[in-house]
């Protein structure tokens, strides 16, 4: 069994075995608390409001960092996707945000923008520096007062806040708001949150993965329900998706009212358009632990960040393979983490 998982890695590190054995590969080479700040130029700051709650994490890369985006829900509420299409002139970003708000959320990224402004960090105009700052929100305006939400005061406050450590998990940042399983209703659902992970290769790539959680959908831990819609008395997993096949129609919901996002980032050296094939692969590990995924009411979206700090050639679809474990292990965390809040019951709580 030793000389197997030995020849295995060695395989996986030489791209021969493609995806084959990466959803194996955690157990083998990673410790249980991992983290998207594992790779090298990569900072997590948050802001949690905790009246509400709602917050924003930000991911800063101020060396600058190649940047792509996929987004597969139908509800998305983004800033500068477009700038990362391949065939657009900026190369770099310099950080990402995540918030809650639903579209108010956004305005943390002008935080975020100020912060690298008075650092001087940004693309280079001749007469100015400017941020790229690329963002994504999820609605978690039905938690608490909607009326407080993400400020660009909250964006520069998690740029105060990060730091290459291992960061914060679970009602915090992005995820202070987040729920999940909620097609048949919030009075049914469970508290989500934001986690994070990585995998490292031995002698070579490191990749890591943070996201909120804030799902219509289940959740799922190697195919087993851990989280989501609760039976009618709320203290049991009803399983959305049998009890929908046994005939129970869930009630009529309003689109966009959910979404989860999340960042993949890795040390390698890649182009704006292998970052967004990565992107694209990392919403594999979505499908493996949200059911359902990417409805018309989530807006899940995915960025893919690669700071270029190993000098090696890059197998772009093992690093995809390793990004989409490193969500799903991130989304797991994620609700693994959260605690409970009133009328919305964790993981521990069931």
């Amino acid at each position: 069994m030793t000389l197997q998982l030995s020849l295995s890695r060695r395989d996986l590190l030489r791209g021969s075995l493609g995806f084959t054995l990466a959803a194996n590969l955690p157990a083998i080479t990673q410790a249980n608390k991992t983290a998207i700040t594992d790779v090298a130029g990569i900072k997590v700051g948050h802001f949690t409001d905790k009246r509400r709650p709602t917050g924003c994490t930000v991911i800063l890369t101020e060396a600058g960092a190649t940047a792509g985006v996929d987004v597969r829900g139908s509800a998305p509420g983004t800033r500068e996707t477009d700038l990362l299409d391949p065939q657009n002139l900026v190369q770099q970003v310099h950080a990402i945000v995540l918030a809650g708000g639903s579209a108010f959320g956004l305005e943390a990224a002008t935080g975020v923008v100020k912060f690298l402004e008075e650092r001087d960090i940004g693309y280079n105009t001749g007469v100015a520096k400017v941020p790229i700052v690329p963002a994504a929100i999820l609605y978690d305006l039905g938690v608490g007062d909607a009326k407080i939400r993400p400020s660009a005061d909250a964006g520069y406050e998690a740029c105060k806040n990060a730091s290459d450590k291992q960061p914060a998990e679970g009602n915090v940042g992005a995820g202070a708001g987040a729920t999940i399983g909620k097609l048949f209703g919030m009075n049914r659902a469970m508290k989500g949150g934001i986690g994070t992970a990585s995998i490292r290769l031995p002698n070579s790539f490191t990749v890591g993965a943070i996201v909120a959680v804030n799902a219509v959908g289940d959740i799922f831990e190697n195919g087993k329900l851990i989280a989501g819609a609760r039976t009618l008395d709320g203290k049991k997993l009803m399983g959305t998706m049998p009890a929908i096949l046994r005939g129970e129609n869930p009630p009529p919901l309003l689109g966009g009212t959910n979404t989860t996002i999340g960042v993949v980032a890795t040390d390698a050296k890649l182009t704006k358009a292998e970052c967004q094939k990565i992107a694209q692969m990392a919403h594999d590990g979505f499908a493996r632990t949200i059911n359902p995924a990417h409805t018309m009411f989530d807006g899940d979206t995915i960025f893919a960040l690669a700071t270029g700090k190993v000098e090696k050639t890059a197998n772009v679809t093992l690093l995809g393979a390793l990004a989409a474990e490193a969500m799903a292990q991130a989304v797991v965390r994620a609700v693994k983490v959260a605690k409970g809040l009133p009328g919305l019951p964790s993981v521990s709580d069931l």
